[in-house]
């Protein structure tokens, strides 16, 4: 990873006008919604662009999963592939897609059946990581908290595999959690229950982490209830639907980017089974950045100019207009470029700073709003140091030039 630099910022101001023309392809349909108020906005969500908007926020999400998969993503990979079989019963039975509850086993547990979030296991646990109240209250588990506590304790001073194997057993009968079979199953009669409510099986996986007390409020400031999550998604902004986007905004656990996460791992299991050498080179590629900045540019094929392309240039000024747009605040935010000595990413003609320094809280937010979504749309990577944002610009961001 790249450690941070403290290199001196050349800083200079650059407004929206200093761009250029900010020019974008044209369509004939009018977009759902956009940041920019622009009719020809190529990046303006609308329904019928919805598989194409979760591909994109899966990759776009997809740095973590990678970086994160305990042994690697590739050894991961492997340990969730042994449980396919119970996810396909456990999917049946749920009535939704066996790939999307395997996704929520890489991405909740990394195939480890005695996964623990924390010591205290009234706390998250298992394959599915599932709370010891929900598991009693709602899925009709057995949970023994205290034995399961216990049996925890003295597994940790096992003598040898086959003394930790029985203890590992004893548990799993006094705390199904630990039982993969018992909390894949439970995991489907979970998302049964949120498809009665939700009729959707994207809303479905969301409410696993978000809850559905949590997405019937969600659904509700909206206003509509038959809303795909892709839509309550990229449809909100703190100045569209500002009720919703605050809530969402504000839960705080990462719940906002918990489908395209499950999403993404689902895509390492479809290349694991599919393309395992492509898997290889992704896994090498995200390990060697603090974001997916070399997924989106290469090693190999590094632009080592010294000045912004003009897809920087237009994907800078998108980010200038969305955020003075959603914030109402003119002033523009501040730009620097760092060039490392070494002439790595940082020095390509994608790469930029800006400076983190804002008028404002509402300016402050919308930036982030901006980031988010762009990052959703696979359009940047980025990475927050003290003193700026590091963005990188995709070369998806071509479809800002003139066609």
């Amino acid at each position: 990873m790249y450690a941070r630099r403290r290199a001196a910022l050349a800083v200079f101001v650059i407004a929206l006008a200093s761009v250029g023309a900010f020019l974008v392809l044209r369509s004939d349909d009018p977009p759902s919604y956009s940041p920019l108020n622009l009719d020809d906005d190529p990046w303006a969500y609308s329904p019928d662009r919805e598989a194409e908007f979760e591909a994109r926020a899966a990759a776009g999400h997809s740095h973590v999963v990678y970086v994160k998969s305990p042994g690697g993503i590739v050894a991961t990979a492997g340990r969730v592939e042994r449980w396919r079989s119970q996810v396909e019963e456990a999917a049946d039975a749920a009535g939704v897609d066996p790939d999307l509850i395997e996704g929520m086993v890489l991405l909740e547990s990394a195939g480890r059946a005695d996964a623990q979030a924390s010591d205290d296991l009234e706390g998250a646990a298992g394959l599915t990581q599932i709370l010891a109240e929900t598991a009693t209250s709602l899925l009709g588990m057995e949970v023994d908290v205290r034995r399961s506590e216990r049996l925890t304790r003295k597994l940790g001073r096992a003598r040898g595999p086959r003394q930790a194997a029985r203890i590992r057993a004893q548990r799993a009968q006094v705390d199904e959690r630990f039982d993969p079979n018992e909390a894949l199953a439970a995991t489907g009669r979970y998302l049964k229950q949120a498809m009665d409510e939700f009729g959707r099986e994207d809303l479905a996986v969301v409410s696993y982490h978000m809850g559905i007390g949590n997405l019937q409020r969600l659904l509700g400031y909206y206003g509509d209830d038959d809303a795909s999550y892709a839509q309550l998604y990229f449809d909100t902004s703190p100045a569209r639907h500002a009720r919703a986007y605050g809530f969402l905004a504000g839960l705080g656990d990462d719940s906002k980017t918990y489908f395209w996460r499950v999403l993404a791992s689902s895509e390492v299991m479809r290349l694991y089974r599919d393309d395992r050498a492509k898997l290889e080179r992704l896994a090498d590629l995200q390990s060697g950045a603090e974001s997916g900045e070399l997924v989106l540019h290469s090693p190999d094929r590094t632009d080592s100019a010294e000045t912004l392309r003009p897809e920087a240039k237009a994907l800078l000024a998108y980010i200038q207009k969305g955020v003075r747009t959603v914030s109402e605040v003119r002033a523009p935010l501040r730009v620097t470029r760092r060039v490392r000595p070494d002439g790595g990413i940082r020095a390509t003609g994608y790469a930029f700073d800006i400076r983190r320094r804002y008028r404002n809280g509402a300016q402050a937010e919308a930036f982030q709003y901006m980031l988010d979504r762009l990052q959703a749309l696979n359009l940047i990577a980025w990475t927050r140091d003290d003193d700026a944002i590091h963005v990188t610009a995709s070369s998806d961001a071509d479809r800002l030039l003139p066609g």
